[in-house]
């Protein structure tokens, strides 16, 4: 610690190292070398060192001429030191033997005191004990008295005397019998408590009679001052749940048993309802009094009021709860979901009226907590509720989810059964008819999986190939090929030990890819009205993270959204199919014309009209089904790959006649005779007339794709065939004669 202390000199200020390192008691000369040879080289380092050195051997030769003289007499005043101390050492050993022999004496004394006041405590306990015992039987002979006094003289006063005096003496002796009832258990184990013990049974035995005697025809009377006495008294003597179950024994049980009759329940169109409005009607007309004493209502005598009751908790719910349970156990039977649900229904807005007659959140809590209370609670079966209602709406979904692809009812917004009833289902999952606060989780569960197992069906849809024919004749041709069992057994016998059964090819028409994308789109469009209908469903059970909510719908729409892109696809190149076995007919123009001797062209070829008639078709035919955006990008898409083909498909024609042409020529030329390729009517070579023909039909096109709404410079290909033509229709106008 005195190092700490001491203040070494203080050294230039270009020294590499702080002089305080030194007077550390954890120093170390390495990590002090180390850490300096990180700022400076090491004969830097000794030379400041040596700096240093000589300033402290200056301070030490300082510090010694300034204290010489002290340091000269340090040994002198130490001499005859050691006879002084032996000369102390003497009575020092005298002192301590006396303190010794002092501090045995008084622990002698502590412990004689001790145990004259153990003795006095242990004196104390059982004159207590005593005085305890006579507290005892004073207070029982004093009861006693009082109710002898009361059974045998004058003709037994609890009859003669009105009861509201009755009260009053019954509350005298309930005070000095929780006295004696105090006085009992602080003397328990005593022999003496024993032989009073029967004596003390037989006055809780009277005293509990009469009570409960004097709360009966207080009640029946109406008199709120009886009813008070006898409640105060109850409460003295620690015994209010015995009076709130004898209330709930006499007064609610009766009038129980005479309203809860499932026969009337089962037999009215509203008995329930009927019932429980009974049943609450029964706390202002038959509970007033005793709510009134114990504080459950507003009353003007507020010191009046008894506190510790809760009738409409202790009393009248266990007594409902027992009546509904023992008469009525088909209210609980989750068998009919729809009867379930109104049922429940009922119950829990009755549950909720009784709840506002408690008059407190105090009483509200103890309700809540109440045994009885949990009994009815969970005797409603909501899995089993909820499993009935997940069958109903997975068979219905997959139902509509089959190989057969059915068309939507008439009048609904979509196009497809499976698309009405995906939305259906949805929407009934929150529906008032299905939707029970306690079921939200897997309400919200069931909701993601109806649309999540939509998307994995239009996933599917994209795997069937496209087939030519209507859409009913693909579900004729499907149902015929589940109803004939030849097929099957033909497919059995040529796989020879393959699977049992065969199930046949699904087919699907572009028809229903276009439906399939109608219904997403309105799916999409509809799903934020189904999240409005949700939030306040949520909101009811105090749920406030919306967030998360419109993210999982998000990424439901996402899963959605993310099939369009392939189904467009699929219909884009049906299209594209479509229009190009019509279109590839140009192959069959020069036939038509080499040497027949037809007349010069003058109109386009049928097979354009019916290579555009699809097209022209889906813009009719589903206009109000699908957004005119979406139907134009599916038309251009089509038109633009078949166009394409088209302009390869022209192009060899041109070069087939080309060559044709000049093939005919030099065979005209090696045997200088007539033209191969003679000019038919009007002057014109078959050649000619096959350039105009495919430059009409080229240019007819292109007023079709005009009439659809579109640009033809926007068709791929279809400027270069178009310049392709009119180059082609130029020599045949120029080599006409």
């Amino acid at each position: 610690m005195e190092k700490t202390r001491m203040n070494l000199p203080k050294g230039p200020d270009t020294l590499c190292f702080d002089k305080d390192e030194f007077m550390k008691e954890d120093f170390d000369v390495d990590h002090f070398v180390s850490d300096c040879r990180r700022r400076v080289q090491l004969e830097e380092l000794r030379d400041d060192l040596e700096l240093y050195f000589k300033l402290l051997k200056t301070a030490m030769v300082e510090l010694i001429n300034k204290d010489y003289a002290d340091f000269v007499n340090l040994s002198t005043n130490l001499v005859g030191m050691d006879k002084a101390l032996n000369q102390l050492s003497v009575p020092l050993g005298q002192l301590r033997e006396e303190v010794l022999s002092l501090r045995s004496s008084v622990s002698e004394g502590i412990r004689a005191v001790d145990e004259r006041m153990s003795k006095q405590e242990d004196i104390r306990e059982k004159k207590m004990c005593v005085l305890r015992l006579i507290q005892v039987i004073r207070s029982v002979e004093k009861i006693e008295k009082i109710l002898n006094y009361q059974s045998s003289k004058e003709t037994s006063m609890l009859e003669e005397n009105s009861p509201l005096f009755t009260g009053k003496i019954l509350e005298r002796i309930a005070t000095e019998f929780n006295q004696l009832q105090f006085h009992a258990v602080q003397s328990k184990g005593m022999p003496l408590l024993d032989k009073v013990r029967p004596r003390i049974a037989g006055i809780t035995a009277m005293l509990q009679q009469s009570l409960e005697g004097l709360l009966l025809e207080g009640l029946q009377a109406s008199n709120v001052d009886i009813i008070r006495h006898c409640l105060r008294t109850y409460a003295t003597i620690d015994k209010t749940r015995d009076a709130e179950a004898l209330v709930g024994q006499i007064l609610v049980k009766p009038y129980i048993d005479e309203v809860i009759i499932e026969q009337f329940v089962q037999s009215h169109p509203d008995g329930l309802q009927i019932m429980y409005d009974k049943l609450l009607d029964f706390v202002p007309h038959h509970c007033r009094l005793l709510r009134e004493v114990t504080g459950g209502v507003i009353s003007s005598a507020k010191g009046n009021i008894v506190p510790g009751y809760d009738f409409l908790v202790n009393s009248v719910w266990p007594q409902i709860v027992q009546g509904l349970e023992e008469k009525l156990p088909s209210l609980f039977n989750p068998g009919n979901p729809d009867v379930f649900h109104e049922k429940y229904t009922i119950s829990m807005a009755f549950v909720r009226r009784f709840e506002i007659q408690c008059g407190s959140q105090a009483s509200v809590k103890r309700l809540r907590a109440h045994p009885a209370y949990h009994s009815f609670i969970n005797k409603w079966n909501l899995p089993v509720y909820f499993q009935i209602r997940f069958r109903e709406i997975a068979g219905s979904l997959e139902a509509a989810l089959e190989d057969v692809l059915e068309d939507a009812p008439a009048g609904s917004s979509y196009c497809l059964l499976a698309s009405h009833r995906t939305w259906n289902n949805l929407k009934m999952c929150w529906s008032d008819e299905m939707f029970l606060p306690l079921l939200v989780h897997r309400l919200w569960k069931l909701t993601l999986q109806i649309l999540a197992r939509y998307s994995v069906f239009v996933n599917e849809l994209l795997l069937r190939p496209i087939s030519n024919t209507s859409a009913k004749d693909i579900k004729k041709l499907l149902v015929t090929g589940n109803k004939d069992p030849s097929i099957t057994q033909g497919s059995n016998e040529d796989q020879g030990n393959g699977s049992s059964e065969t199930k046949p090819v699904a087919f699907i028409s572009s028809t229903h890819f276009i439906y399939v994308v109608a219904d997403l789109d309105k799916l999409q469009e509809q799903l934020p009205e189904l999240l409005e209908t949700i939030r306040p469903k949520l909101e009811m059970i105090g749920f406030k993270n919306f967030s998360c909510i419109s993210a999982a719908f998000e990424d439901s729409q996402l899963s959605l959204s993310s099939c369009v892109p392939s189904l467009s696809n699929k219909i884009i190149q049906d299209l594209s199919d479509s229009c190009f076995s019509y279109l590839k007919s140009a192959l069959e123009v020069p036939r038509l014309y080499r040497r027949t001797n037809k007349e010069v062209p003058t109109k386009p070829s049928p097979y354009v009209d019916s290579a555009v008639k699809p097209f022209f078709q889906l813009q009719s035919e589903h206009k109000d089904k699908l957004k005119q955006g979406m139907i134009q990008q599916w038309v251009e898409g089509a038109l633009s790959e078949s166009t394409h083909k088209y302009y390869e498909t022209v192009s060899d024609v041109m070069n087939s006649v080309k060559k044709m042409e000049e093939s005919l020529k030099r065979l005209k030329q090696a045997r200088k005779t007539t033209p191969a390729n003679p000019m038919g009517p009007g002057g014109m070579s078959d050649d000619d007339k096959i350039r105009l023909q495919l430059a009409l039909d080229v240019e007819y096109l292109g007023v079709q794709i005009q009439k659809m709404g579109l640009q033809p410079s926007n068709i791929k290909s279809f400027p270069a065939l178009l310049e392709l033509v009119a180059a082609a229709k130029d020599q045949a106008t120029t080599e006409q004669p």
